[in-house]
């Protein structure tokens, strides 16, 4: 087609800028009764979900100790506070500083690795 032919009618324009179409049809204006009502949150739902955010999988849901309990309580509210779902190992150690604990032992192996971790940078 070049720039002299003109254009042809086969197209239909539609002007949308005018009234709006859904004015009277908009069925959230309109108070329909419904058979359940899904949306109104109970507070047995709420402790679910806290004791769900708890459980690793990993360990199929065992029983956690106080402690255990206190650092993931402590580690899930430095996540929210800060927006960081995923901490470094820099902030973890930041949150177990303000739990109070410290280094106060020697070093031992660690669970499940029977070298000795590094100390000071070398290995002993």
């Amino acid at each position: 087609m070049s720039s002299d032919e003109t254009p042809s009618s086969d197209f239909v324009v539609t002007d949308r800028r005018g009234k709006d179409r859904r004015a009277h049809t908009d069925r959230r204006t309109r108070t329909i009764p419904v058979a359940v009502e899904r949306r109104g949150g109970s507070e047995d739902r709420r402790q679910v979900g806290e004791r769900r955010r708890q459980v690793d999988p990993t360990t199929c849901e065992r029983d956690y100790d106080d402690e255990e309990i206190t650092f993931m309580k402590a580690m899930d509210a430095y996540k929210r506070a800060n927006r960081r779902p995923f901490p470094t190992w820099s902030e973890v150690l930041e949150v177990l500083h303000a739990l109070g604990y410290r280094k106060v032992a020697e070093p031992t192996t660690l669970p499940g690795n029977p070298v000795l971790p590094e100390k000071n940078g070398t290995h002993e």
